[in-house]
């Protein structure tokens, strides 16, 4: 077994330091002339946010992980462990990272944070582009054939049956066919398809090429934004890497088959990652979605045959090639196989990417990998799941199982897989607004449903959190809401309202205290707060005297605080820090 030094270097480790990190590695393993012993390998962001993740692999002992490592700290771990044989405990991880991984089953992110994703033999190490081989002793009908029987669905957000839209495209007579890797991830919160992109990029390549060659396809797109520099610099690295070893190009590897790709940076609209506004925006147009029936798989690019799939898609294809389709339906639940990656956020203790089987509920995934809430004395409120077009569900559905079939009953979506954890101190109403604001900032307009719906909606949330409501916001809010889901042109707008249904539908208590009480029960619409301590719930801790910025807050030793609103900037500083909600 190899010595190694795992440095995670994706977007977020490289954020924290991941470059000093590995050059002061680099530069003590030189000075105690240990260069021949360890090998440094810079690998893609692991999930787990705790950077700069550093793993020491020595042969014949267990794998140590450390966290939170400085450049500052290398010279002790080389000194005291690599040398000395003792691990840096004030380095090590916990059990939160031993509990963020225990109940994942990676299968997707399974070579992210294990290999660099910029040498192809390291992935080739791990059985990479053999599947391509095994797909080409097998006839292009035989593969779409596999993938069906794998009942593989589009990890995108809808669902639809991959082998199914294969199908369509291979039945379409056209000398001219086009494979699209949809990697325009535009969720706030989201990063699985940059985390896949930036530590495994061959995963997906090797997927588009067997899918490009069961449809009949010889070009191929990886439709990129521009904001992932690091996910389109590996993609390019990697593709080179795959043209020089024949799994690109001209008759691959011996075979009748060719194939190439290029990637196509998109500007940052959230509106391209709907298929027909992305193939427009591939063409050189505006990114606009429009009207379907004819589907992508009947006239797509340049009005061709085209088949979409996402990234976390496009890398469960090699997978379930290489190992079989029984083996990947026997994964999760009957309807729903396979794993789902999730981004997991907001008020929850482990944040970061989660990969479990379908089927898992709600509940296990947030008092599992998610290991609880952030704070203990503020207990769960809601989840959001499905992205800003997601629905807000609460705490009475959370042992809901996360497939395609039980959560849209529930007002939400699965989406591509953003998760958002809400606590007490979360104000619906509030969250509503905020999703809100961001379809409309990201609509095309090109509809009136959505251009003028969704703002005369805003218009009127933003309106309640200011204790401006009126009782009939509450009927209008539902009926336009429908009124948009039936009539807007794409997924955007049909989906834009689900927000503010499920927070209508699971939180009306809250509209109703906004509204006729002029309160915000969770202390954060300003407009609404009193900024008065509530002595009934204060244990005068003093730590809203502390955290004040103006010195607005009065506070002896045992004695509650007193807030001079004559000073008070509404800053929310008091509120932020104050885990018993003592503020109103």
């Amino acid at each position: 077994m190899e010595n190694k030094i795992l440095i995670c270097m994706g977007t977020s480790g490289i954020s924290a330091g991941a470059e000093d990190v590995a050059s002061a590695f680099e530069r003590e393993l030189k000075r105690h002339k240990l260069t021949d012993k360890f090998r440094i390998v810079r690998v893609g962001d692991r999930g787990l946010f705790r950077d700069v993740l550093v793993d020491v692999i020595t042969s014949g002992s267990e794998r140590i992980t450390y966290q939170y490592v400085k450049s500052k700290d290398v010279e002790e771990i080389v000194e005291k462990h690599l040398v000395g044989g003792e691990p840096v405990k004030r380095l090590l991880t916990g059990k939160d990272y031993q509990q963020f991984f225990a109940d994942q089953m990676r299968v997707v992110l399974a070579n992210c944070g294990e290999i660099d994703p910029e040498n192809i033999d390291e992935y080739t190490a791990l059985n990479g582009y053999e599947a391509v081989k095994k797909a080409f002793e097998m006839s292009p009908q035989d593969v779409i054939e596999e993938i069906k029987r794998s009942k593989l669905r589009g990890r995108g957000g809808a669902g639809f049956p991959t082998g199914m839209k294969w199908e369509f495209a291979s039945n379409e007579k056209s000398e001219i066919k086009y494979m699209v890797c949809n990697a325009d991830e535009g969720d706030p919160g989201a990063f699985m398809d940059r985390s896949v992109l930036e530590g495994d990029p061959h995963s997906v390549i090797e997927g588009m090429i067997i899918a490009g060659y069961a449809i009949g396809a010889r070009w191929g797109y990886i439709y990129c934004r521009a904001e992932y520099p690091l996910a389109v610099k590996r993609l390019n690295i990697a593709l080179s890497q795959a043209r020089e070893r024949n799994y690109l190009g001209e008759n691959i590897l011996g075979s009748d088959f060719s194939f190439d790709i290029t990637v196509k940076e998109g500007a940052g609209a959230f509106v391209c990652g709907e298929e027909t506004a992305l193939m427009l925006s591939i063409e050189g147009h505006r990114g606009e979605p429009r009207t379907r029936p004819p589907y992508p798989t009947q006239s797509g690019l340049w009005g061709k045959p085209t088949v979409i799939n996402n990234v976390e898609t496009l890398a469960n294809v090699p997978r379930i090639i290489l190992k079989g389709s029984e083996w990947f339906s026997s994964i999760g639940t009957k309807e729903s196989p396979g794993t789902k990656v999730f981004a997991l956020a907001g008020k929850v203790k482990n944040t970061g990417l989660v990969e479990v089987p379908m089927g898992m509920t709600l509940r296990e995934l947030i008092y599992g990998p998610g290991g609880g809430m952030l704070r203990k004395k503020v207990p769960f409120k809601g989840v959001q799941i499905g992205g800003p077009s997601g629905g807000c569900l609460p705490e009475e559905l959370l042992d809901t199982p996360i497939d395609f079939e039980s959560i849209p009953p529930t007002g939400a979506i699965m989406g591509s897989g953003g998760m958002v954890v809400m606590d007490e101190g979360t104000c619906m109403v509030d969250i509503a607004r905020y999703f809100l604001s961001f379809t409309v900032e990201e609509s095309c307009g090109k509809c009136v449903p959505c251009r003028v719906g969704l703002k005369r909606m805003l218009e009127i949330l933003e309106r309640i959190t200011r204790g401006e409501g009126r009782e009939e916001d509450i009927g209008f809010l539902s009926e336009m809401s429908e009124t948009i889901i039936d009539t807007a042109l794409c997924g955007l707008g049909n989906t834009a309202p689900n927000p503010v249904l499920t927070t209508l539908k699971y939180f009306m208590d809250e509209y109703k205290e906004h509204i006729y009480n002029k309160e915000c029960p969770s202390h954060v619409c300003v407009d609404l707060i009193k900024f008065e301590v509530i002595e009934e719930k204060c244990i005068k801790c003093g730590l809203c005297y502390k955290a004040c910025p103006v010195g607005a807050i009065e506070w002896e030793k045992k004695k509650f605080p007193r807030i001079d609103k004559d000073k008070c900037t509404k800053c929310k500083s008091c509120i932020n820090v104050c885990e018993y909600m003592a503020i109103r």
